[in-house]
């Protein structure tokens, strides 16, 4: 793997970190988003500021919630994350957050899927999520 990407790795994991389970969105945007933030999910809005409101009513809303990288694949300016997210409420997603970096090293865009985890006794498998 390339340094680049391996530094994209670090620097994804560190905002998700910032933002997420220490509900620190704005920082964690200071500190890794580029000038521009395209948006991949369609109920999320372009740009820095419009991630800053949502997870800060996030963590407003749900104090507490965690989210776990299970892996991380890195690859020239993409990086996965392969993530648990706990929510306070009992509600658990398994999720893949991808994101785009620019040439510095700079978080410029993002793609998501999520997924609830159901209880274990409506698995059809012991395979898991994670």
């Amino acid at each position: 793997m390339s340094d680049r990407s391996e530094r994209n790795k670090a620097t994804a994991i560190a905002f998700y970190e910032l933002m997420f389970n220490e509900s620190q969105p704005r920082e964690a945007v200071r500190r890794y988003v580029g000038e521009r933030y395209t948006q991949h999910n369609p109920f999320g809005e372009d740009g820095p500021e419009a991630f800053v409101a949502y997870f800060e009513e996030m963590a407003e809303k749900f104090p507490g919630k965690r989210v776990e990288i299970v892996r991380a694949v890195a690859e020239g300016n993409l990086v996965v994350l392969h993530c648990h997210q706990i929510w306070p409420n009992g509600e658990e997603y398994a999720g893949m957050d991808i994101f785009g970096f620019d040439e510095e090293g700079r978080i410029v865009e993002h793609w998501d899927v999520l997924q609830p985890v159901p209880p274990a006794d409506r698995f059809e498998n012991s395979n898991g999520m994670f």
